[in-house]
């Protein structure tokens, strides 16, 4: 914990009761490296955070997770950091690497540029996957891989960590001469064996290379004195192999030192990445949630906020609002749970099937073969899935009282905001539903348990109070308190006053952001009445089956039920009737209260159903009226659609009939007298066409050829989106049209109609 913290020793004392240190080990388990689990817990436990710090490693966070969406993140348990580490410390000495160091570094080389291939090939498909990969994505990007280094590894080291042949001619020369002289000393040992051969021998000690090669395993061997010369050669050609590959390995730690910076830039962001992606995994496999986490302030005894992860703060109706919010330690005990039944079940169907294989008849029955036996356990752990809060806090509300019956999950509640609240600020998806929301707190303070301070001789009423006075003391403005049973260890009268007391002064608007207390005390139920700063919540308890629901009722103080049990269990009716005497008219008005607290939820229930159907019922009638709206236009386009065909259809018709028409024209006026000079064309055309010289003419052309007759559906020149107009009358003499466009009439020249 960082030094420069007040009051460390709160802090940590209020994490350890949250279980704080748990959940860290199980997010660092997601690491693939062990340099990754180290940092991703010391991360985790680096409590001196700023909101724009938890704002950056969310964002980190929701990168990894987009860059698994996408497929582009590794596992990086494929990176061997010791050997890499190993390989960075003998370059800095500027002593040999080792075969195996220089395939550790060459691996994760290969680890970073597959990394950078991912995220280029995601940007090259969509340009929008760099700003959801952001920030890693520029981390990745920028990432120096030397590739002459990686080739020059590939070239001289092995995959097993032994150097090549061909990573020098000496070392190829000394290997074929050690090759040499064992083959040799091996064909001499032979022939001596099979020519029983007598002559002297000397023992050879441990270290000696026949008994290496030869009798392996012995402790000492009898060496021919023949071999002795031979053996010696071989001594020699081995060390001249071993001094080879390390001039090889030296020169491969020199081609190190030259990239050395950025293969250290390299290797601290596969770490760091490793880390992030600790908390994307942990985040996916719980199926956690994107936290709106905002930074608070305080206006006029409202939360409001300065800064948003979403940006949708300034609507904000909730202090906290974290739907169906599970406590992420019971979840990871369910699944593992849940696990082990199932490898059970697995192992025992695994095991009768071997048995059957082998021909066993063994009808005794054994527990942990029993299938009916494990599948039913499996069946009942799946219907045991933990249960859901629903932690809800109004901006107004500083303080929340929450009661309830023993082991009815009051402290389960507890724990869980605390732990929602620490994952936000550490970078953590919240394990609560996509809508969650939740302030930054600069200090998490908790008092839970009855554990006494022993070292100080102080009792469990005595240890609490000297909590609970640090915690306020180091709260600010900006901090989380959450109390478990305020005011328990004492005389009932004294303690419920003491609670009174306490919860008024964390709501002060210069104490706390919030204080959520749990308590016995029915008195502290009553704060809410008489403080808008408080809100009552309970534990709901099934007086049915006398057992709790685990889910929490919010604006609902919890009724007491331990007469009402205690009947149910048989407890002699005269006892519960002087019980009910004694508890008298204080808890009568207590439950009075609860009644009208329950029928006015009711009631603002029934409004905001009320108001949901009207809504319905308003967005049915806007629906209908727009289809109505659309069917409409639709309508509306299919006549205009059929139109245009059919006027394109006789537009077409027309031409061809005016084509025709005009050949006619033409031949017949080469054969009819010439015309006189006075007359126009139309004049000529009418009086050859006509029977009757003095009938109106029903055509005109222009001087393009285009042909107007009466009938025929015009556009005015000049006229933006203008109706069709229809021709009624011509005058060839003046080459003018008379138009009809509605009731209007005009008449225009020929030249301004189309």
């Amino acid at each position: 914990l960082p030094a420069s913290l007040p009051q460390s020793s709160i802090l940590l004392d209020s994490l350890r009761v949250l279980e704080w240190d748990q959940l860290c080990d199980i997010v660092a388990s997601f690491s693939g490296t062990s340099l990754g689990k180290q940092a991703a817990k010391e991360q985790l436990w680096d409590l001196n955070r700023s909101y724009d710090d938890s704002v950056r490693l969310l964002q980190e966070t929701n990168a990894a997770i987009e860059m698994h969406k996408y497929g582009a993140m590794l596992d990086f348990s494929a990176i061997d950091v010791s050997l890499v580490d190993a390989c960075m410390r003998c370059a800095r000495r500027g002593s040999p690497v080792s075969g195996n160091e220089a395939v550790g570094l060459l691996g994760m080389l290969k680890f970073a540029k597959s990394l950078q291939l991912n995220v280029k090939a995601a940007v090259r498909e969509d340009s929008n996957w760099s700003a959801k990969f952001m920030p890693l994505s520029e981390l990745i990007l920028e990432l120096v891989i030397s590739h002459p280094l990686m080739k020059s590894l590939e070239q001289l080291v092995d995959e097993d960590g032994s150097v090549k042949d061909s990573a020098s001619s000496n070392l190829r020369q000394a290997r074929q001469q050690v090759q040499l002289f064992e083959k040799r000393l091996f064909q001499l040992l032979e022939s001596i064996i099979r020519n029983k051969t007598e002559e002297a021998t000397v023992v050879l000690g441990r270290n000696q290379s026949l008994r290496d090669y030869y009798w392996e395993g012995l402790r000492n061997v009898i060496e021919p004195l023949s071999a002795v010369p031979l053996n010696d050669e071989l001594q020699q050609a081995r060390a001249s192999v071993a001094k080879a590959e390390e001039e090889v390995l030296l020169s491969i730690t020199k081609k190190i030192q030259m990239d050395l910076n950025d293969i250290e830039s390299v290797f601290e962001i596969m770490i760091r990445i490793d880390m992030i992606n600790a908390r994307a995994q942990y985040s996916l496999s719980f199926g956690g949630a994107f936290p709106d986490l905002y930074l608070p302030q305080d206006e006029d005894g409202a939360v409001t906020a300065e800064a948003s992860t979403k940006n949708a703060y300034n609507q904000r109706k909730w202090t906290i609002y974290l739907p169906r919010a599970y406590h992420p330690l019971l979840l990871q005990k369910y699944r593992q749970s849940l696990k082990m039944a199932e490898k059970d079940l697995s192992n025992a169907k695994a095991e009768i099937r071997r048995r059957k294989l082998g021909g066993s008849t063994n009808r005794k029955k054994e527990s942990h073969l029993d299938l009916p036996y494990l599948e039913m356990q499996i069946s009942k752990l799946k219907e045991a899935l933990p249960v859901p809060f629903d932690i809800l806090v109004p901006r107004s509300t500083r303080v929340v009282v929450i009661t309830g019956p023993n082991t009815g999950g009051k402290t389960i509640c507890l724990k869980t905001f605390g732990l929602a609240a620490m994952m936000a600020k550490s970078g953590l998806y919240i394990l609560a539903s996509e809508s969650a929301s939740v302030p930054w707190f600069d200090f998490v303070l908790a008092d839970i348990g009855d554990e006494q301070s022993l070292s100080q001789s102080l009792s469990t009423f005595s240890g609490h109070l000297k909590q609970i006075s640090e915690m306020k003391s180091l709260s600010t403005m900006r901090s989380l308190v959450l109390l478990d049973e305020v005011g328990a260890g004492t005389n009932p009268t004294e303690g419920a006053a003491f609670g009174m007391s306490l919860l008024e002064a964390f709501s002060d608007a210069d104490s706390a952001l919030l204080t959520i207390a749990t308590t016995h005390h029915s008195e502290l139920k009553a704060l809410k009445y008489m403080n808008p700063a408080f809100e009552n919540a309970c534990m709901e308890f099934d007086e049915l089956n006398l057992k709790p629901t685990y889910r929490i009722l919010w604006g609902i103080p919890g009724r007491s039920n331990a007469i009402n049990i205690a009947e149910r269990l048989g407890l002699p009716g005269e006892i519960l009737v002087r019980a009910r005497e004694v508890y008298g008219t204080a808890g009568a008005g207590i439950n009075e209260a609860i009644d009208m607290e329950r029928f006015k939820q009711s009631h603002h229930q029934n409004v905001e159903e009320a108001q949901r159907y009207q809504g319905l019922v308003k967005e049915v009638g806007e629906s209908i009226a727009s289809s109505e709206k659309r069917i409409a236009e639709h309508a509306m386009k299919e006549r205009y659609r059929v139109a245009q065909e059919m006027w394109k259809s006789a537009a077409s018709a027309r031409s061809v009939i005016h084509k025709e028409f005009r050949s006619v024209v033409r031949n017949s006026s080469r054969s009819a007298p010439a015309p006189p000079p006075s007359r126009t064309e139309e004049e000529e055309i009418w009086a050859a066409t006509s029977k009757n010289g003095n009938a109106a003419p029903t055509w005109l052309s222009d001087e393009k050829g285009g042909v107007v007759k009466v009938g025929d559906m015009v556009e005015v020149r000049g006229v933006k989106n203008g109706k069709a107009a229809k021709v009624v009358e011509l005058d060839v003499s003046k080459q003018e049209v008379v138009v009809e466009a509605g009731f209007l009439k005009m008449k225009l020249r020929l030249g301004d109609v189309v």
